[in-house]
C-alpha cells in the first residue's frame, strides 16, 4: 500500500464482501472464517469425545460394573476413538492450515475457496449421523474404533450403516482440504518464498496432504467392504464365504499407520515454529527437518502389520514390520534431537506456548520410547491389547498432538484476535493439564505390563488402586479443559492488552509482517520474500 488513504479504502471496499450473522459462516469462502469454523467445531467435538472419556473413567473408578451396560461402554470407547482422531485433532490441525499456510507463504488466501466451505460445512453432518446412531434401538457402534471385522460385520448391530456413511463423509471432507492444500503451497506462494524456505509448519502440512491424499480412500475401501459383508452378502472378511478377518486389518492398518502421522507431522511442524521463536534463534537443522519428515511420511507405508504381531504372521513378515517399525524412529529422533538443539544456548523465555511446546518434546518423546519397546515383536506379544499400549497412543495424542494444538493456539491467538489473552488463566490450563495428563496416563503403563487388557468395563482387584487414580487424573484433566474453554470465550470477546504485528519478540515469519489483529484480506498485493 503506498499510503494511509489507500489502506483505508481498501478495507472499506472488502468490509462488504462479509455477511453478518450466520450467512457470514455459511456462505465463506475466506480462509480465516473456515479455519476458525474448523477450529470451534475441532474444540466441540474434543469437549464431546472428553464426555465420552468420563463414562469411562467413571465406569473404571472401582471395579464391578457399575454405572453403564458394558455393551454401552463399548460404544463409548469406540465413539471417544473416533470423535478423537476424525472430529477432535484432525479438524483442529486442518482449521490451522487454512488460517496460517496462505499468510506464511504469502497467499492472499487457499486456491481453492468454495471448495475449502464445502470440505468444513459437511463435517457437521458426518458426526451428527455418527452421534445420533447412540440413539437408536441397539445403540451405536460398539466394536472400538478400529472396527475389526467380524466384530463390525458378523456381531455388529444396524447403526454400522450410519457409522461406515459418517466415515465416507469425513474421508471426503479430508481428501478435499488435502488437495486444497497441496494446490496452494504448490501454486501460491509468495515470489522468492522458494520450498527450503518455507516455514516448517507448512512443510509438515504439504506433506501430511500427500498421506492424507494416499490414504483416506484405503479407508473408504474398508468400510465399504464392512458395509457390503453386513448388509449385502459378501464375504470379504468371512471367512465362511472365502474371506479372510486378518485382511481387514491389514487393510485397515495400511490406513491407520500413516493416518497416525497424520495426526503427528503438523504438531512437529507447530513445535518447529514456536521453539525458534522463544529460543531467539534459528531452527537447528532445517533442512533435516524436512527431509526427517519426508522420511517419516515414507516409512510410515511399511510398518502397518507392527499392530497384528499377534495374528500369526510368517516369521519373516514379523522381523521386517519389527526392523521397519525402529527404523522410523530415526527420523523422528533427528526431530527431537534439533528442537533441543535450538534450545541450546538460546535466550530462552517461558511464555505458554513455550511451555507446551516443552511440555510436548519430553511427553512426546515418553510416548516414542513406549512406542519403541511396542516395536520389538517378542515382548509385543506381552504388551499387545493390554493398558500399555493405551498408555503409548495417549502420551504421543494427547501430549502430542493435543498439547501442539494448544501450543499453536496460544502461539497465534493474539495474532487472530488483536489482544493478549488472560495468561494467567493459560498458565493455570497448562499447570491443571500437565499434571493431571501424567496422573491421567502414566499409570496406565503399569497396569497394562501387569496385564490388565483394554477395552473393558470391569476388570481383576489387582488393578484396583491403580484404576481409581487413573480416573481422578482423568476427571482433573477434564475440568482442566474448562479453564482453557473460559481463556477462549474471553479472548473472543476482544478482552485484554493489544498487542503489536509481531506479537512475540523474536518471531520470524510472513505472518508477523500482518497487522494484528490479521485483517479479513492478507497479501493481496504478494510479498517480496528476500
Amino acid at each position: 500500500m503506498s499510503s494511509a488513504a489507500e489502506q483505508v479504502h481498501h478495507d472499506e471496499h472488502h468490509d462488504h464482501h462479509a455477511p453478518s450473522g450466520i450467512k457470514r459462516w455459511l456462505y465463506t469462502t475466506n480462509h480465516k472464517d473456515i479455519g476458525t469454523l474448523y477450529l470451534w467445531f475441532a474444540f466441540i467435538m474434543f469437549l464431546t469425545g472428553g464426555a465420552m472419556a468420563m463414562v469411562i473413567r467413571a465406569e473404571l473408578f472401582e471395579p464391578g460394573l457399575q454405572i453403564v451396560e458394558p455393551n454401552f461402554f463399548n460404544q463409548m470407547t469406540t465413539v471417544h476413538g473416533l470423535i478423537m482422531v476424525f472430529g477432535a485433532v484432525m479438524p483442529a490441525f486442518t482449521g490451522l492450515a487454512n488460517w496460517m499456510v496462505p499468510m506464511m507463504i504469502g497467499a492472499p488466501d487457499m486456491a481453492l475457496p468454495r471448495m475449502n466451505n464445502w470440505s468444513f460445512w459437511i463435517l457437521p453432518f458426518a458426526f451428527l449421523i455418527l452421534l445420533s446412531s447412540l440413539f437408536l434401538e441397539g445403540g451405536g457402534p460398539n466394536f472400538g474404533w478400529t472396527f475389526y471385522a467380524p466384530l463390525s460385520t458378523t456381531y455388529s448391530n444396524d447403526s454400522t450403516a450410519l457409522f461406515v456413511f459418517s466415515v465416507h463423509i469425513m474421508g471426503a471432507s479430508s481428501i478435499m482440504g488435502a488437495i486444497n492444500v497441496i494446490v496452494t503451497i504448490f501454486n501460491m506462494r509468495a515470489p522468492g518464498m522458494t520450498f527450503m524456505k518455507m516455514p516448517l509448519f507448512v512443510w509438515t502440512w504439504l506433506i501430511t496432504a500427500f498421506l492424507l491424499i494416499a490414504v483416506m480412500p484405503v479407508l473408504a475401501g474398508a468400510v465399504t467392504m464392512v458395509l457390503t459383508d453386513k448388509f449385502f452378502g459378501t464375504s470379504f472378511f468371512n471367512a465362511a464365504g472365502g474371506g479372510d478377518p486378518v485382511m481387514f486389518q491389514h487393510i485397515f492398518w495400511f490406513f491407520g499407520h500413516p493416518e497416525v502421522y497424520i495426526m503427528i507431522l503438523p504438531a512437529f511442524g507447530i513445535i518447529s515454529q514456536i521453539v525458534p521463536t522463544f529460543a531467539r534463534k534459528p531452527l537447528f537443522g532445517y533442512a533435516s527437518m524436512v527431509y526427517a519428515t519426508a522420511s517419516i511420511a515414507l516409512l510410515s507405508f511399511i510398518v502397518w502389520a507392527h499392530h497384528m504381531f499377534t495374528t500369526g504372521m510368517p516369521l519373516f513378515a514379523e522381523m521386517f514390520f519389527m526392523i521397519a517399525t525402529m527404523l522410523i524412529s530415526v527420523p523422528t529422533g533427528v526431530k527431537v534431537f534439533n528442537w533441543v538443539a535450538t534450545m541450546w544456548r538460546g535466550s530462552l523465555t517461558f511464555e505458554v506456548p513455550m511451555m507446551f511446546a516443552l511440555a510436548f518434546i519430553v511427553l512426546f518423546t515418553i510416548g516414542g520410547f513406549s512406542g519403541l519397546m511396542l516395536a520389538i515383536t517378542p515382548v509385543d506379544f506381552q504388551y499387545h491389547d493390554t493398558y500399555f499400549v493405551v498408555a503409548h497412543f495417549h502420551y504421543v495424542l494427547v501430549t502430542g498432538a493435543i498439547f501442539s494444538i494448544m501450543a499453536a493456539a496460544y502461539y497465534w491467538l493474539p495474532k487472530w484476535t488483536g489482544k493478549m489473552y488472560d495468561v494467567t488463566l493459560a498458565k493455570w490450563h497448562f499447570w491443571c493439564s500437565l499434571i493431571s495428563v501424567n496422573l491421567l496416563f502414566f499409570p496406565m503403563h503399569f497396569v497394562g505390563l501387569a496385564g490388565m487388557p483394554r477395552r473393558i468395563p470391569d476388570y481383576s482387584l489387582q488393578f484396583a488402586d491403580f484404576n481409581k487414580w487413573i480416573s481422578i487424573g482423568g476427571f482433573a484433566f477434564g475440568l482442566s479443559q474448562l479453564i482453557f474453554l473460559a481463556l477462549l470465550i474471553k479472548a473472543c470477546k476482544k478482552q485484554g492488552e493489544p498487542v503489536s504485528a509481531r506479537v512475540w519478540e523474536g518471531a520470524e515469519g510472513l505472518e508477523w509482517e500482518v497487522p494484528s489483529p490479521a485483517p479479513y484480506h492478507t497479501f493481496e498485493t504478494p510479498p517480496v520474500v528476500k
